[in-house]
């Protein structure tokens, strides 16, 4: 296993330029031409950028002007896998840079600056690694954030599954502001920013594993300006998280063991596309448990819930945003749910992996 790090951007380059289709091999890993050379054709056109440039094995970089006086840090770290590497909305790079960006802004963060680190399988298209990183780059891009460190490995034949892809993130915490899963509140409203189980059904579909088509995008999407608008509007928010893993369900009852408070939700006003509950309906799984990758989970004070909305309808990203709930005192550490029928539900943490391999 050999490695290189993303600032050497200023080695020799080989004369002979890679063919379009040829694949990642060992000695791409080893610190030399052929590292030096897939850098120059891959990583440094998606990457660059004047911190990235300072060519040492550290980033160097500013906080913003206000950030010196006052403030604080937010940092955040992800390992990204996914098969395919590429599904209907969305790719392994999307996913790795929006990923990042998104568990930066739950802390109400200005996010700054990532890292990226890439585990390269041996035999992967160099063409495949090209379409990554462009799409990593037009993520950074739209989330308004620079990927200013890295590093490279590349790995044997048969053990990394094609890519697997690390991303670190900085961001910039106002002073004054405090969010966090334990400060939710009784009577407090639970709003969810647009439909669920978008992103796992979209990738099971792009496996073909599903016996039909199923007409999903993935929701996978950079949420900090929605967040940074929202906070602009309803400054008093007291918990924000983004369900992935495990989904609505599993992530509001991390909140509630955290904040020792019962979540209710309301089946009827839980959004989910006609697409994805007719896929869930047919293999048997509950869209409250299917994993989101451009979804916001906002806890917020009742007097604050319609100018929390109002704002988030009129942000991309937001605009399918619903109020679903309300936090109450009792009983503590439970999430339930009022159905259709009337009745009340308790939902649980997700047991087990319903779909694997999928963020």
């Amino acid at each position: 296993m050999t490695e290189n790090k993303l600032p050497a951007f200023e080695g020799p380059v080989c004369p002979l330029p890679m063919r379009h289709d040829d694949q990642i091999v060992m000695g791409h890993g080893s610190g030399g031409r052929m590292t030096q050379e897939l850098i120059a054709r891959v990583f440094a056109p998606a990457f660059s950028n004047p911190i990235l440039a300072q060519s040492n094995d550290f980033a160097s970089f500013p906080l913003p002007a206000d950030a010196a006086l006052k403030g604080r840090i937010s940092l955040s770290t992800d390992s990204h896998i996914v098969s395919p590497l590429f599904f209907s909305g969305g790719d392994i790079g999307r996913l790795a840079v929006c990923g990042t960006v998104n568990d930066v802004s739950m802390a109400g963060a200005l996010p700054l600056y990532l890292t990226a680190g890439f585990i390269i399988e041996e035999g992967l298209p160099v063409e495949t690694l090209e379409r990554v990183t462009a799409s990593m780059r037009a993520a950074a891009q739209e989330a308004g954030v620079q990927i200013v460190a890295g590093d490279t490995k590349v790995v044997e034949r048969g053990k990394a599954d094609g890519l697997f892809i690390n991303t670190a993130g900085i961001g910039w915490i106002p002073d004054g502001r405090e969010i966090g899963g334990e400060l939710a509140r009784p009577g407090d409203a639970v709003i969810i920013s647009g439909a669920l189980g978008d992103h796992g059904i979209a990738v099971l579909s792009a496996r073909g594993e599903l016996g039909f088509d199923a007409d999903v995008r993935s929701d996978v999407a950079p949420l900090n300006k929605l967040i940074q608008n929202l906070l602009a509007a309803a400054p008093h928010v007291h918990v924000l998280r983004d369900p992935t893993r495990g989904g609505l369900a599993t992530t509001l009852n991390e909140i509630a063991q955290q904040s020792q408070v019962c979540i209710e939700i309301r089946e009827q006003d839980v959004p989910v596309h006609a697409a994805v509950r007719a896929a869930c309906d047919m293999l048997g799984f509950d869209p409250l448990y299917v994993a989101n990758e451009g979804k916001l989970i906002v806890i917020v004070p009742a007097e604050e819930a319609q100018a929390a909305l109002d704002a988030m309808h009129r942000t991309q990203y937001g605009e399918e945003a619903v109020r679903i709930g309300q936090v109450k005192a009792d009983p503590a550490a439970r999430v339930l749910m009022k159905t259709l029928i009337g009745g009340t539900r308790i939902l649980d943490v997700l047991a087990g992996e319903m779909l694997p391999r999928i963020c």
